[in-house]
């Protein structure tokens, strides 16, 4: 008998072992397999976190004169996308002059800015016809209001009615200012190209040269058509979420502007064209942003002045964008 128990005794040991053997193999396969882990091994070590990766923004985008569709991805500021446009349709970067949000025509209430909805349709117009005018200075002002691409290239965004340029009829709308009296301003800011135009002698003549976008077939029409003349603000796109860029730092998705910020930074943007002659909503948004923090208007100020002093902002300029964002808050505009 005791042999019998003593075979079953080792029989048992053996499975025992077997066993035990099996519940190690399992521990370590929960540990090093995070994909698997063995529901009956008590706690057991959990799996390092993945980064939670942002999924990439991606972008449809259209030549204005005409294309397939494409999709873009993977910039942070203005010249980025222009980069990206550009490899998309296998053109060179500096044939786009600027970019509109949904709309293939000269629509300067659509320019590309600073920000994009998530939902935005972006369209690129491209270098056109170029052009030499002659032009007479014979007021003071000249009637032109000017915007830049932030990459470069800076353009006609208005016209005023009446004026000296309003008289020179090859001169139009979404016209790239290249360069005056030789000067190449490739490169220049639009309130740079502003001043310059500002200070030209009155009763001098002088040469523009100018560079029209790319028109679509559809599109050609006399100046005063609808196509080239600036239709009432819009909001685009249906997201409530935009892609802001900016020239210093990353590009980040940020919730659209509210109510307040809209009208204070569309007032800035009015008080941009009647100081300096240019229109500039990031510019415009900007200074909105730094206005949140600040007290009073030397606040203000000094903050403008650290952030954006290369623009000179004359002191009757910084209180009444500091007068125009206070109304906004409190809703009187």
């Amino acid at each position: 008998m005791s042999g019998l128990f003593g075979k079953k005794s080792k029989k048992k040991m053996k499975q025992q072992q077997n066993a035990a053997e099996a519940e190690a193999a399992r521990t370590e396969n929960s540990v090093n397999s995070p994909a698997a882990p063995n529901k009956m091994s008590g706690p057991s070590v959990s799996a390092p976190m993945q980064p939670n990766v942002r999924p990439k923004l991606v972008f449809h985008t259209q030549l204005a004169h005409g294309s397939p569709t494409a999709r873009i991805e993977g910039f942070t500021n203005v010249k980025e996308l222009y980069t990206e446009i550009a490899k998309a349709f296998n053109i060179p970067a500096d044939e786009i002059l600027f970019c509109t949000l949904n709309t293939h025509k000269l629509d300067m209430s659509r320019l590309l800015g600073g920000q994009i909805g998530l939902e935005d349709f972006i369209f690129a117009h491209c270098r056109g016809q170029t052009k030499d005018i002659e032009v007479t200075k014979s007021a003071p002002a000249l009637g032109l209001t000017i915007t830049d691409n932030g990459a470069g290239y800076a353009f006609i965004k208005r016209i005023k009615e009446d004026s000296i340029m309003d008289n020179v009829k090859t001169v139009c709308v979404g016209d790239h200012i290249e360069a005056i009296q030789g000067t190449n301003l490739v490169g220049a800011r639009h309130y740079e190209v502003a001043k310059r135009l500002k200070d030209l002698q009155e009763g001098t003549s002088f040469t523009i040269r100018l560079v029209e976008p790319r028109k679509a077939f559809a599109d050609i029409a006399p100046r005063s058509s609808k196509a080239a003349t600036e239709a009432a603000p819009q909001k685009v796109g249906t997201g409530k979420q935009t892609l802001r860029m900016r020239a210093k730092g990353p590009a980040t998705v940020e919730d659209a502007p509210t109510e307040f910020e809209e009208r204070a930074a569309k007032k800035i943007d009015d008080l941009l064209e009647s100081f300096m002659g240019i229109r500039d909503m990031e510019l415009a948004e900007t200074m909105v942003d730094i206005c949140k923090t600040k007290n009073n208007p030397d606040e203000f100020a000094q903050a403008l002045d650290d952030r954006l002093g290369e623009f000179a902002f004359p002191d009757e300029f910084i209180f009444d964008v500091w007068g125009a964002i206070s109304d906004a808050k409190m809703g009187r505009i």
